[in-house]
C-alpha cells in the first residue's frame, strides 16, 4: 500500500541534505525513536516539487512524496501520526493524504526509481558503495530483496532483478546522511518474477537503507 502526501510550503529554502529530517519526521509519525539496523519493510521517495538553487531546494508551490509498505498496520499508524501532527520541517506541512491500493504488476517488469538505490557491502575493513554499472550490483540487488522476502516468508525461484543499464540517463547521486557521504544509483530496474514479488519490491524498495530514504521505486 502506498500513501501519497501533498505538502504546503512557505516559500523557504530546504537544505539539499534534508534526508535525515525527512526520516525523522516519518519516525515521529510512526512513534519510533530509532529503527536503524533493522530490515526495513517500507520505503519512501525523495521530496519532489522543489527547484535547485545555490543554497538548497526552493519550493514555490506544493511539495509531495510517497511512503509505501506491505504492512497495513504501519500505514494506518502513519496516517494517524500525520493527522495528529502534520508539521514536518522548514515550514513544510502535510495538507492532503491520498491512499493508493496495491496495483496489478503482473504485466510490468520495468520500474523507475523515486529515490536513489544504495548498495553497500563490507569488504574486509572497508565498506564499498556499489553502483549500477558494477558487475556485482545486480547480484547484490537480488540478495537484499531475497533477505527481505525471507523475513515475511515469501519465496520466488523465478526472480531476476537487474539495473537497466541501457537507460540513457542512468547515473549516480551523492547523498549526505548525518555527515556521511553515500554514492547511490539513479537508474531504472528490471524485475522479473511472480506478481507478488514485484509488488513486494514496489512497496519495500530496493537495495540497502530503504528505511532512511533510499531505493523507492515507482
Amino acid at each position: 500500500m502506498r500513501v501519497h502526501l501533498k505538502i504546503k510550503t512557505t516559500n523557504k529554502i530546504v537544505p539539499f541534505d534534508h534526508q535525515p529530517l525527512l526520516t525523522g519526521t516519518i519516525h515521529k509519525w510512526l512513534g519510533w525513536n530509532d529503527k536503524h539496523g533493522e530490515v526495513s519493510l517500507y520505503s519512501f521517495s525523495r521530496l519532489e516539487g522543489g527547484k535547485a538553487t545555490i543554497s538548497g531546494l526552493h519550493f514555490s508551490s506544493n511539495a509531495y512524496f510517497f511512503i509505501s509498505s506491505t504492512d497495513e498496520t504501519l500505514i494506518k499508524k502513519l496516517i494517524e501520526g500525520i493527522q495528529a501532527d502534520p508539521d514536518m520541517f522548514h515550514g513544510l506541512k502535510v495538507f492532503e493524504i491520498i491512499i493508493q491500493e496495491d496495483p496489478d504488476l503482473s504485466g510490468r517488469d520495468l520500474y523507475y526509481v523515486a529515490s536513489p538505490v544504495f548498495i553497500k557491502r563490507r569488504v574486509e575493513t572497508d565498506v564499498d558503495h556499489i553502483l549500477f554499472n558494477d558487475p556485482r550490483a545486480d547480484a547484490c540487488l537480488k540478495e537484499t530483496l531475497l533477505t527481505k522476502m525471507e523475513k515475511v516468508g515469501l519465496t520466488d525461484e523465478t526472480l531476476d532483478i537487474r539495473f537497466d543499464k541501457s537507460y540513457p540517463n542512468a547515473g549516480t547521486k551523492k547523498v549526505t546522511y548525518d555527515g556521511i557521504h553515500n554514492r547511490a544509483s539513479w537508474c531504472p530496474v528490471i524485475i522479473e518474477g511472480k506478481p507478488e514479488t514485484k509488488l513486494f519490491a514496489w512497496n519495500v524498495g530496493l537495495g540497502n537503507s530503504t528505511g532512511i530514504g533510499f531505493g523507492a521505486i515507482k
